[in-house]
């Protein structure tokens, strides 16, 4: 079985670099270099899955893993007996270390060695060296991003979340509290701010939590787990809060930028 690796270092810290990764339309671009055509939602996340084609063969592949660590993905249907994508990330103190790697299994008999040779070895080193250049783009597009910083609330246990009512593609959707950092202002002020607005609650923030996820090509969500401090939420400006138990957050149709951190709000809501 191949096991390919590629490594690069990105002037970047590792949350930068790991909201890069999370751009399904990175992820997909990579791999089209192998004749494999993706497509999936615009944000990968933990258990979301990207289908395509090989020629006439349909192709899915389903991510293991999109948090600060990097991400990885594993093909459950396609022409191979197995492949494995994964992009793990190391902090240094002159950046973060990518390591691309790709790791595959032939249909087996001496041409299948043989094409892993002559063909498959040479595409996968063109793909890793294309999707290190493009990591490294992107993390230097998001190191100038805006930040849009969201709350992670918790009381006795239970996760706080609101429905969103417009615009009419979110509608009935969930998101955590929060909303865009003003110029000059801290993070941390931020939610403060932003929950004071929404809810009507004064909260204490304390530690961000999971990779920052790209909202759009100049724009990040960052978010902070929260204490309640003062007040009893209340839907100001959306349809209904609510207070989620550990045992529904997978649960609850939430906005895409959420769903990413749904690993690390398990882990927070974990006793």
């Amino acid at each position: 079985m191949p096991d390919l690796r590629a490594t690069t270092l990105v002037d970047a810290p590792p949350r930068t670099v790991a909201a890069a990764l999370l751009d399904t339309a990175l992820l997909a671009g990579s791999v089209r270099g192998l004749g494999v055509r993706l497509a999936g939602g615009p944000l990968l996340h933990e258990g979301a899955e990207l289908t395509g084609s090989v020629g006439p063969v349909t192709v899915t592949l389903v991510v293991t893993r999109a948090d600060t660590t990097g991400v990885a993905a594993e093909l459950v249907n396609g022409p191979l007996p197995r492949l494995a994508l994964a992009t793990d990330l190391r902090p240094t103190r002159g950046g973060t270390v990518v390591i691309d790697s790709v790791a595959w299994t032939s249909p087996g008999g001496p041409l299948g060695g043989l094409a892993d040779v002559v063909v498959g070895r040479g595409l996968a080193l063109k793909v890793l060296r294309a999707r290190a250049d493009a990591v490294a783009r992107r993390s230097a597009q998001l190191l100038t991003a805006r930040v849009v910083v969201g709350a992670a609330v918790v009381r006795d246990g239970l996760l706080l979340a609101q429905q969103r009512d417009y615009p009419a593609d979110a509608a009935g959707r969930w998101e955590l509290p929060g909303g865009r950092v003003e110029p000059g202002e801290d993070d941390r002020a931020a939610v403060v701010r932003e929950c004071a607005e929404e809810l009507g609650v004064a909260v204490t923030p304390g530690e961000q939590l999971g990779p920052d996820v790209p909202l759009r090509a100049d724009l990040l969500l960052r978010v902070y787990a929260a204490e309640l401090a003062g007040g009893e939420p209340e839907a100001k400006e959306h349809r209904a809060v609510r207070w989620v138990p550990p045992a529904e957050v997978d649960t609850l149709d939430w906005l895409p930028a959420d769903r990413v951190l749904l690993p690390a709000l398990r882990t927070l809501l974990t006793p």
